[in-house]
């Protein structure tokens, strides 16, 4: 099992300007221009989380999509991150796993942030997603996700791990920023896998500042990269699977956990 070099952008986002967003985030994307496996943006990057999506939703061959097709071949990285989405009226916070050769794969936000309104206008995801890169197995998530720790655990079956590492997109706000970094650690301690965050940064149009702190956190709970809160800045790593198979060799608490079953 080779290693998986990633690039997490943590990125301001200029309120509903999606061309202007692509362009800023191509630019970022380019002064790294060393290869990367996986590049993964932050929810809602061509628009910020407070939108009305009737007005900004996209669909699922419109700019954005062909874009995100356009530079994960240029790169030859899988490009991952949230936009909506409206499919025959209905609107979702949908992230996009946008392969090299223009194949994808999406996941729909689960849990959509009732206190923030997003469930009167988006509707939830009905399915989770794992994905394989590099013989890796990948379980994107999206922000408010990340605290239902039900819906993000782990499962063994056989000796075989569902996932190895977890990704949660995120407009996570700065006024909650300690439980942020405190459920990526926990979320990468109870499943013995590799935890990225990837939040933005900045304020959006009602003035709500954006907490920053993207993370890798290795399956002990270390943080191996972070962002700070006030800036932009891309975080640029090498996950390696034979650290995470010895540590789940000599703390196998997988055999130890209990089933459970999900309803939805």
């Amino acid at each position: 099992m080779q290693d998986l070099k990633i690039l997490c952008l943590q990125a301001d986002i200029i309120a509903n300007d999606p061309e202007q967003n692509r362009e800023q985030l191509e630019i970022k994307i380019r002064n790294h221009a060393e290869q990367h496996d996986l590049i993964i943006l932050p929810e809602a990057y061509t628009t910020g989380f407070y939108v009305d999506p009737e007005g900004y939703s996209e669909h699922l061959d419109g700019e954005t999509m062909a874009w995100m097709k356009q530079t994960a071949s240029e790169t030859g990285a899988v490009l991952i991150g949230s936009i909506f989405i409206e499919n025959k009226g209905r609107y979702t916070n949908t992230l996009i796993w946008m392969r090299p050769d223009g194949s994808f794969e999406t996941y729909d936000k689960r849990h959509v942030f009732s206190m923030g309104g997003e469930d009167k206008q988006v509707s939830k995801g009905t399915s989770q997603l794992i994905v394989e890169l590099n013989g890796w197995k990948i379980k994107p998530m999206i922000c408010y996700d990340l605290r239902f720790p039900v819906w993000a655990k782990n499962t063994i079956k056989e000796g075989e791990y569902t996932y190895d590492l977890a990704l949660f997109v995120a407009n996570w706000p700065e006024i909650r920023l300690y439980p942020w970094k405190q459920l990526l650690i926990a979320r990468a301690i109870e499943n013995l896998a590799y935890t990225v965050g990837v939040n933005r940064v900045g304020r959006d149009v009602n003035g709500m500042l954006y907490g920053g702190h993207s993370m890798i956190v290795d399956p002990k709970g270390k943080i191996m990269e972070e962002a700070g809160e006030d800036r932009e800045r891309a975080l640029s790593t090498v996950l390696d699977y034979n650290e995470l198979k010895t540590f789940r060799e000599k703390f196998n608490a997988g055999m130890d956990w209990d089933e459970f079953e999900v309803k939805i």
